[in-house]
């Protein structure tokens, strides 16, 4: 038997609230005005202003204007009128339908925020392994340059010629080994104790004054300017270049000013994202660094040693976990080279036979030397 249901009745001229009953028929809303007399709303002439969130009356409405409107304080009615006419009222709200809309909206917005994470973790990478063949080699000697400038003015260079001359010539044997590619590999070196190198856009290698005097022979140098020259060959900075310009595009298009839980999120997933392309970098230079050395018939196991080397007079610290690291565990490194760098090449070819690297190696010409050395843990 259909339940009669108390709302309140407004004729559209008046403020004046006129309580009735309401009793839900197969094709109408019938309304019992106070005074006994009744009306009949079509369910396909009603329209439903209020009452879609929980905990918000409903409104019907119903004729043009000035309309007439029921208010009613339970989204029951709007339950039974589902019920009594099901093909009539689909227009209404339904209640049944609140939950399952709110595990769909938390559904899509799940799904968006794991698009995007997937986005930055392998479509925007992607993106930008395939755009960097078309930037100009152009822009990134000039790139390059800059970066120089900035990282190995000509004030804090190291300049003795005949030194000088020798450390490229290590270069000019790696580069030798990639005919093919347009970039012109140039080698600065810096006067300061940090054991470090980097490999800027456009074949500039800037190599500093500890890690030189670290290495204790060429073919050691060899094996640190091989994992910098492939960061160049590979593109490396120009993809996360490209990477973190579309990066940011993303999340200013999807968070629009940046702002609240949803934007801190994506930057997570953003620098997540980075921390992981710079060890898949990492990863990529080691491996075909190796492969260098190899196609210039040098002994990789010089390349381990230098690695080992470093590994042993790194200050101690609490490592982070290696997914929060830009590069990946030095242990794990080691494992992979010494895996890879046998057996060694049959005619394995000395570098500047006959040079005394203990004179070449001091090109930067210390005076102090009680100075420390500080060990920088993102090398090479």
């Amino acid at each position: 038997m259909p339940t009669a249901r108390p709302a309140h009745y407004l004729d559209g001229r008046t403020a004046t609230r006129h309580p009735v009953t309401l009793t839900v028929t197969p094709r109408t809303l019938l309304i019992v005005m106070a005074d006994g007399s009744s009306r009949q709303w079509p369910y396909d002439q009603i329209r439903q202003t209020q009452g879609a969130y929980r905990g918000e009356p409903v409104r019907l409405e119903f004729g043009p204007e000035p309309c007439e409107a029921l208010v009613v304080a339970s989204p029951a009615v709007l339950t039974e009128i589902h019920r009594a006419a099901p093909g009539i009222a689909r227009h209404l709200h339904d209640p049944a339908w609140r939950q399952t809309r709110l595990r769909w909206t938390l559904g899509s917005a799940l799904s968006v925020l794991v698009l995007i994470v997937g986005l930055y973790r392998w479509g925007i990478p992607a993106l930008a392994s395939a755009a960097a063949p078309y930037i100009p080699v152009s822009w990134e000697e000039s790139l390059g340059r800059q970066v120089v400038d900035r990282l190995a003015p000509k004030n804090q260079q190291c300049r003795d010629p005949e030194r000088l001359d020798k450390l490229n010539q290590i270069a000019q044997t790696l580069a030798a080994t990639r005919p093919e590619s347009p970039y012109r590999v140039t080698l600065s070196v810096v006067d300061n104790s940090t054991v470090n190198a980097f490999a800027a856009p456009g074949g500039q290698v800037i190599l500093l004054r500890g890690l030189l005097e670290r290495t204790n022979s060429p073919e050691e140098l060899a094996g640190v300017l091989a994992h910098e020259l492939q960061h160049i060959y590979q593109r490396h900075t120009t993809k996360t270049i490209l990477e973190q310009t579309a990066g940011s595009l993303l999340l200013t298009a999807v968070s629009g000013d940046i702002s609240g839980g949803l934007a801190w999120g994506l930057e997570g997933a953003r620098a997540m994202g980075a921390l992981h392309d710079n060890r898949v970098h990492e990863w990529e230079a080691d491996i075909e660094g190796l492969h260098m050395l190899h196609a210039a018939h040098l002994d990789p196991a010089a390349m381990v040693a230098i690695y080992r080397s470093m590994q042993q007079s790194e200050q101690p610290r609490d490592a982070p976990p290696e997914f929060l690291s830009t590069h990946p565990d030095m242990n794990e490194r080691l494992a992979t080279l010494l895996a890879l760098a046998s057996p060694p090449p049959s005619d394995p070819q000395p570098l500047l036979p006959g040079e005394d690297w203990q004179d070449i190696r001091s090109l930067c010409r210390l005076r102090d030397t009680g100075r420390t050395t500080p060990v920088s843990l993102d090398l090479p």
